[in-house]
């Protein structure tokens, strides 16, 4: 008996820890709103000249900045950890704001990505430098823009355009940083997962679960 008990202990309970702690459960039963009802984007065109909008999407969005090939890395990082895993689904997409005549660099970014991946959510939306930092300023988060108005940082909008987010004090994070796969691939999928079950609940509440989220 004792040894049994033995056992379990040095070899059964470390994997139920471990299972535990890898499935990246968020303590969280909602995600909350750091900022409530962003604006929209204004007039700005695509690289397929469509506009592009918030409403009634979740966003992941990104700002690029004006070297957006140096930090190419950083939109294959999240490419590889966030958007493959769920661009089957209508209601979601991935906006890069970009400043006005970066045109060239982002379809070469998409022309780098297309090879292995369905790139028709992936959004590179061109703005002037002021309409950037404008958008960035009414976002109201603590982080800012550097001095080429990029970040590495990207951000979950939902369908009614509300920033969501951690506000716990120990735990705050408003944006996930795409140059660090291991916070794709843990804080965000965590969060992300959360914003997608809150979708699917509502929709099962109201007896339209389909493809959307």
């Amino acid at each position: 008996m004792k040894k049994n008990i033995v056992l379990f202990v040095l070899f059964v309970l470390p994997i139920v820890a471990y299972l535990f702690f890898a499935s990246g459960v968020n303590s969280f039963t909602t995600l909350p709103v750091i900022t409530p009802k962003v604006n929209d984007f204004g007039n700005w065109k695509s690289l397929n000249g469509n506009k592009v909008s918030l409403d009634k999407k979740i966003t992941v969005l990104g700002f690029s900045g004006s070297n957006i090939l140096e930090n190419r890395g950083n939109y294959f990082n999240l490419n590889e950890k966030i958007y493959k895993r769920y661009n089957g689904f209508e209601d979601l997409q991935f906006v890069v704001l970009c400043p006005l005549g970066t045109e060239k660099e982002a379809q070469k970014i998409i022309d780098a990505l297309s090879p292995f991946t369905d790139v028709k959510n992936w959004n590179f939306v061109f703005a002037s430098n002021e309409e950037i930092q404008n958008f960035y300023d009414q976002l109201h988060l603590k982080e800012k823009l550097n001095k080429n108005l990029g970040t590495s940082n990207v951000y979950i909008i939902d369908k009614e355009r509300n920033l969501r987010g951690r506000k716990d004090k120990k735990e705050y994070k408003e944006g996930y940083d795409t140059f660090h796969p291991s916070e794709l691939s843990n804080e965000m999928l965590d969060d992300f997962k959360i914003i997608l079950y809150e979708y699917r609940a509502a929709l099962k509440k109201n007896h339209n679960a389909t493809k959307q989220l």
